[in-house]
């Protein structure tokens, strides 16, 4: 009978091995100065931009205000349109969105409306809704 070797697996210490993200595949040499690894920016630094969760905050914003233009009557909306030089593609998305009755199609159509609106301005179109509201003329929410 022939005996071969039992093979096991061993474990590696953590950080070490080909999946390790710290390892430099150049060292350097004795006269060259070793780079500092890049810093993240600091949470007040004007230059990194605003946070993760105030660019959500204000996508889920516009969504809101697109969902909104959907609540709005096709008669009234062409007004709006005509009135807010609002983009083809996004009149028609809300059009869609009115036409919808599937839940999981409406939620798709309400972030891309979302998505439509973050291209443009959002400020004339909260004004004319607020006014639109105010006159009563709106549809009943879904």
């Amino acid at each position: 009978m022939i005996s071969l070797p039992i093979v096991t697996a061993r474990r590696r210490a953590p950080g070490v091995g080909v999946g390790s993200l710290n390892v430099s595949k150049r060292r350097a040499s004795a006269g060259e100065p070793v780079a500092a690894p890049a810093a993240a920016p600091e949470p007040g630094d004007p230059q990194a931009g605003p946070s993760r969760s105030a660019r959500k905050r204000q996508a889920e914003a516009l969504q809101k205000l697109g969902v909104g233009l959907t609540r709005v009557r096709p008669a009234k909306l062409h007004q709006l349109q005509q009135q807010l030089q609002l983009p083809e593609i996004l009149f028609e998305a809300i059009l869609e969105a009115q036409r919808l009755r599937s839940g999981g199609a409406l939620a798709r159509q309400r972030q891309y409306i979302g998505r439509l609106m973050r291209d443009i301005d959002a400020a004339p179109i909260e004004r004319a809704l607020a006014a639109f509201h105010r006159g009563g003329d709106a549809k009943i929410p879904r």
